[in-house]
């Protein structure tokens, strides 16, 4: 699957992606992503390759002096209920060096084929002193067989591209992009993620352990 069938894919699940977290998974990413983020009040802050803009609503609740949602999906822009929205490839952003005092971006950066070109750009944007605060499925998950994909109102499935970056490797790309760790976080089945649903006894007993999601906060010295 190429970038760009990634991207329609995404134009195609905009008509029924609402702003917030709409599966267990992701709530238990966002609460392990906010539980990172800075105090953004008075702050400039982007939520890169934001979807349907849930972290930028949130952080605009929070006092954000400016936020911008930026993203490659015209058709998720459209749902991003965000005043400034910016249609762009998260590898080139249209941003000057210093746009920002802090990046959320969640679950999006295995979408990028560069862990290196994606942790850069972010760091270009960034102001000193700036923080980067994201999340991404664990390759732990992907190895285990769990995929990214959903199904869209004719019940067809799609399947999305994404690349495997083992923790060992955001840092690495940190380092060389002049990032530094400041926090990071796993969400593991049976532990954060441990909301019932529909299956979810079956879920928990297969899964039982296994991180789902990494989560880190890195500055900008």
């Amino acid at each position: 699957m190429s970038a760009f069938a990634n991207e329609a894919a995404y134009d195609l699940w905009a008509e029924s992606y609402p702003p917030l977290p709409h599966n267990p998974l992701m709530r238990a990413e966002q609460e392990a992503v906010l539980a990172m983020c800075p105090d953004v009040a008075g702050r400039r802050v982007l939520d890169l390759a934001c979807g349907s803009g849930r972290y930028g609503l949130l952080l605009q609740q929070r006092g954000a002096a400016l936020v911008v949602g930026s993203d490659l999906s015209a058709g998720m822009l459209t749902r991003a209920p965000l005043a400034h929205r910016v249609r762009a490839d998260m590898l080139n952003l249209p941003f000057a060096a210093a746009s920002f005092d802090v990046i959320v971006s969640g679950l999006a950066v295995g979408h990028a084929p560069s862990l290196d070109a994606w942790m850069a750009e972010a760091a270009r944007v960034l102001a000193p002193g700036g923080q980067l605060v994201y999340s991404d499925f664990h390759p732990a998950a992907a190895r285990a067989g769990m995929t990214r994909s959903f199904t869209d109102a004719a019940g067809q499935r799609h399947e999305l591209l994404h690349a495997l970056h083992d923790p060992d490797a955001h840092l690495a790309a940190a380092w060389r992009a002049g990032l530094v760790l400041e926090a990071s976080r796993e969400v593991c089945v049976g532990r954060e993620l441990c909301e019932p649903f529909t299956g979810s006894e079956a879920f928990y007993a297969r899964w039982n352990g296994l991180a789902v999601v990494l989560a880190m906060r890195l500055v900008k010295p």
